[in-house]
């Protein structure tokens, strides 16, 4: 047996839409399909899990063992970006704070105090292995989170950050953006 669904399994998934050259595990979780936009050229590894609104464009890779919960706001992957194994993305979460009510089973009207905001992963941005990225977080392009570290505010582009919370390091290389210009002449 593959490892990967075939193009012609994909129909059958119930999938939004899709582009070419998808490769979805076959261990793959898909709560709601009819909410997953997945553009040409992503990969979507063993034990990932994905619900609610969730746009993964071109070149993505969710490694192993990952969550994308994005409930109704969404979560979108720009171009280049990618998700190491065990990262998770909350675009939805409950209030601790004790002002609501938590957990998936107790009717929304008792969670007044529920956050809902999208998160986006801008072009080029990596977010590194067991790393927690937070409702209504944008990372920018070029930007890249280290290992094991929490999301917890936006991040400005070209960055490297780590740590929990996150911290900027230093400043990203640019000549990713060399790279790309490579690969679409290459592929042309």
């Amino acid at each position: 047996m593959e490892t990967f669904y075939s193009r012609e399994e994909l129909k059958h998934l119930g999938i939004k839409s899709y582009g070419e050259n998808v490769l979805i595990s076959r261990n793959a979780i898909l709560y709601t399909p009819e909410l997953l936009e997945i553009g040409n050229n992503v990969r979507i590894d063993d034990f990932v899990t994905i619900g609610g609104k969730v746009v993964l464009n071109n070149y993505i890779h969710i490694a192993q063992f990952c969550g994308l919960y994005g409930a109704e706001k969404g979560i979108y992957f720009e171009d280049y970006s990618c998700l190491s194994s065990k990262g998770i993305i909350y675009a939805t979460s409950n209030d601790y704070s004790g002002e609501s009510m938590t957990n998936p089973m107790v009717p929304q009207k008792y969670k007044p105090t529920d956050i809902n905001a999208p998160v986006r992963l801008c072009k080029h941005v990596v977010v590194g292995c067991m790393s927690v990225v937070l409702p209504g977080v944008t990372i920018g392009i070029g930007s890249s989170v280290g290992a094991m570290s929490l999301v917890c505010k936006s991040l400005e582009p070209w960055g490297v950050y780590a740590g929990c919370p996150v911290k900027r390091l230093k400043d990203r290389s640019k000549k990713i953006l060399e790279l790309e210009e490579q690969l679409k002449n290459d592929c042309i």
